[in-house]
C-alpha cells in the first residue's frame, strides 16, 4: 500500500468527519444552546392588532434558535365534563389570509395559525410545539372543577390530548401531530388546589405515556410557574416537577405599573438600596426557593421579557429608580416619538406600540426611544436591568437589553439551570434581536 494513501485515507475520513456532525448539527437546528431549552411564547391575539404571525418566526430566524414554540392559550372549560376548547377558532385555523410560512398555499381546511405551524414543523421537524392552557382567568374555574375528581382530570387530560396531539380539531379539520405536548399554566392554584395541581398533571402524564407505546413518539408535558412566593406557595413543587419535563417560571413583574412606586421588574439580584430590599422580588431569591423546595436545576427554565413595564409622574431623583409614581405609562407610537392617539384592542391602532396597554412597552419600541426623544439609557450592573427615564415626561421604563441578557444567560449555565423562555415573541424587534442574544448566550 501506498506510503500517500494513509494521508488521503485521514483527509477523506476527517472530511466525512466533518459532514456528519455539520449534518448532526443541521438536523437539530440551534436546540444546540449546549442542550439548554430555549422557548417562546406565541400569542394567538397577535395576529390581529399587533400584526405579528408565524411565518414572521420563519422569516426574521428565530425559529431556528428555538427548541419550544409554546402557543398561548387553549382554554379550559367547567363543562360537565371538563373539556379543552379553542380560545379563537377564526386566528387558531380558519383565517386563510394569514402568510405562508414555506411559501406553500395552506390546504383546506387548516389554515390559521395551525396551518402555519404545520408549515413550521415541516422546515424545523426538531422544533417542539407546546400548546398552553389556561393562562387567562376565565380558565381557573375549569382547571378547579376538571381537578377536583378522578373523573375530572381523565376527562380533561382526555379532550385536550384529543383535540391537540391527535388533532381533532374539529369537526372536518384534522391536524394529528401538530402539538407535542401541554404547557399548563393555571394562574394560580388555591390552597384547596395543592394536591389537585399535582394529580392533575400525573393524569396528563400517564395518557401521553399511553399515547406513546402507540405512537412510539416523546410528548413533553411542562407547567407555568409563578415567581411570587405568595402564588407557588399553593403548589408541591417537588411532586409536581417529578412529573413533568420542565417548568417555566415566571423572571419577570417582580414590579408592576399598578404599583405606587417604581422599581425593577425583572432583576437578578436584590441591593440594599432597593425599598422592597428582603421581599424575594427578584430572580435569583425565586431560583434558590425552587431548588431547595426540591425543583431539579435542569427542569428549571427561566422567563424573560420581551416588554418593559413603565410609570409616568415620576421625580426626576436617581434617574426615576425607587420613586413614587402617579400612574401607569401611557401607550406609544411603535416609533417612540410620542403618545398613541387612540389605543384600542378591538380596533386599528396604526403606528402604536403593539402592546396597546398602559404601564407597558414592546422591546421593540424600548429600542426606539434608547437616548433619544429625551429618554436616556441606564444599566444596573449589580441588580442586572436596564431602565430608561425622560425627566421632562417623568416617565420610567424597566426592562431587559443586551446586557441583562447576557448576564442571566450566564447565571443560568453557572447554575446548570435548564434554560429560559421568553413573553412574548411578537414584543421583540423584527429582527428577533434580544431572543437571539438569549440563544447566543446559552450557546
Amino acid at each position: 500500500m501506498s506510503k500517500h494513501f494513509w494521508p488521503h485515507l485521514l483527509r477523506v475520513a476527517l472530511t466525512s468527519l466533518l459532514a456528519l456532525v455539520a449534518c448532526v448539527s443541521q438536523s437539530f437546528g440551534h436546540a444546540r444552546h449546549h442542550g439548554k431549552i430555549l422557548g417562546g411564547y406565541f400569542e394567538e391575539w397577535g395576529i390581529n392588532y399587533a400584526g405579528y404571525n408565524i411565518a414572521d418566526l420563519q422569516k426574521n430566524g428565530v425559529a431556528d434558535e428555538l427548541t419550544h414554540l409554546i402557543y398561548a392559550f387553549g382554554n379550559v372549560t367547567p363543562t360537565s365534563p371538563p373539556a379543552c376548547a379553542i380560545a379563537d377558532p377564526v386566528a387558531a385555523y380558519q383565517n386563510s389570509a394569514l402568510p405562508s410560512v414555506s411559501g406553500k398555499l395552506y390546504t383546506a381546511p387548516l389554515y390559521g395559525n395551525f396551518g402555519a405551524i404545520q408549515q413550521l414543523k415541516g422546515l424545523h421537524p426538531n422544533l417542539k410545539v407546546l400548546i398552553s392552557l389556561g393562562g387567562q382567568a376565565g380558565n381557573v374555574a375549569g382547571f378547579v372543577t376538571a381537578a377536583r375528581s378522578p373523573a375530572g382530570r381523565a376527562a380533561l387530560a382526555s379532550s385536550c390530548i384529543d383535540m391537540f396531539v391527535k388533532g381533532n380539531i374539529a369537526a372536518g379539520v384534522a391536524a394529528p401531530g401538530l402539538f407535542d405536548g401541554f404547557n399548563v399554566d393555571w394562574e394560580f392554584p388555591g390552597a384547596a388546589d395543592t394536591q389537585n395541581f399535582t394529580a392533575l398533571l400525573k393524569e396528563f402524564r400517564m395518557q401521553l405515556n399511553a399515547l406513546a407505546k402507540t405512537t412510539g413518539k416523546k410528548y413533553v408535558l411542562t407547567f407555568d410557574s409563578p415567581a411570587s412566593p405568595k402564588k407557588y406557595v399553593n403548589i408541591d413543587l417537588k411532586a409536581a416537577a417529578a412529573v413533568v419535563d420542565f417548568l417555566t417560571i415566571d423572571g419577570y413583574d417582580y414590579a408592576g405599573a399598578d404599583d405606587k412606586q417604581t422599581n425593577e421588574a425583572s432583576s437578578l439580584y436584590d441591593s440594599a438600596a432597593d425599598p422592597m430590599y428582603a421581599d424575594a422580588r427578584y430572580i435569583d431569591a425565586t431560583v434558590r426557593a425552587y431548588l431547595k423546595a426540591g425543583v431539579p436545576a435542569a427542569k428549571y427554565t427561566m422567563g424573560l421579557p420581551l416588554y418593559a413595564v413603565g410609570w409616568t409622574g415620576v421625580a426626576n431623583v436617581n434617574h426615576g429608580l425607587y420613586h413614587n409614581a402617579t400612574g401607569a405609562s401611557p401607550v406609544l407610537l411603535a416609533d417612540g416619538s410620542g403618545l398613541c392617539p387612540k389605543p384600542d384592542k378591538t380596533a386599528a391602532s396604526p403606528g402604536c406600540d403593539t402592546v396597546l396597554t398602559a404601564g407597558f412597552a414592546t422591546y421593540s419600541t424600548i429600542e426606539n426611544l434608547t437616548n433619544k426623544y429625551g429618554f436616556t439609557a441606564w444599566y444596573d450592573s449589580a441588580r442586572v436591568g436596564a431602565t430608561l427615564y425622560n425627566p421632562a415626561r417623568g416617565t420610567f421604563y424597566t426592562y431587559d437589553n443586551p446586557a441583562a441578557v447576557a448576564a442571566k444567560t450566564a447565571y443560568i449555565k453557572k447554575n446548570k439551570l435548564g434554560g429560559a423562555y421568553v413573553w412574548a415573541l411578537n414584543d421583540d424587534d423584527a429582527n428577533a434581536s434580544l431572543t437571539k442574544a438569549i440563544a447566543a448566550g446559552l450557546k
